[in-house]
């Protein structure tokens, strides 16, 4: 399966959290991402969305329909990003829009075995594809990239 993890585009400081909004640079980095996945993306992927306001707008620039979830929310685990996606025996891929430092902890995991206080950019995606290589379980990076290089 591939699972794509992309992290909110830059939001306005404040409170309450969840009421955060993108801010006009924000709005063109999700719209840039959002064309590049566009045209990457099988009409298939499931799409999982925080509940927070930065991450709907950052979800709706690509203009697919998503579900929105508590377990990709400010604050969740790597294990429930994780069962939410349904990593990594779901049949579709994954995408996953999320915040920090939940995606960078779920990216660690994925790549090195354990969480870890990666960083992931805002407005970046992290696309990881599970295989299985010479009979073991493996986990590939397929592309790590932001918004100022789309």
């Amino acid at each position: 399966m591939d699972l794509i993890l992309w992290r909110h585009a830059e939001a306005e400081p404040g409170e309450p959290d969840l009421g955060r909004r993108l801010t006009s640079k924000g709005l063109k980095q999700a719209e840039r991402m959002a064309e590049w996945l566009e045209h990457r993306l099988p009409e298939t992927t499931r799409i999982i969305v925080s509940p927070a306001d930065r991450t709907q707008q950052t979800a709706l620039a690509l203009g697919r329909k998503f579900k929105t979830s508590d377990d990709v929310a400010p604050g969740a685990s790597t294990a429930s990003v994780l069962a939410a996606a349904g990593w990594p025996d779901a049949r579709e891929p994954v995408l996953v829009v999320g915040h920090q430092p939940t995606l960078g902890e779920v990216a660690a995991f994925l790549m090195a075995g354990e969480e870890a206080a990666w960083s992931i950019r805002k407005g970046a995606v992290w696309w990881f594809s599970n295989r299985t290589r010479l009979g073991q379980p493996g986990v590939l990076l397929k592309v790590a990239i932001g918004p100022d290089l789309v």
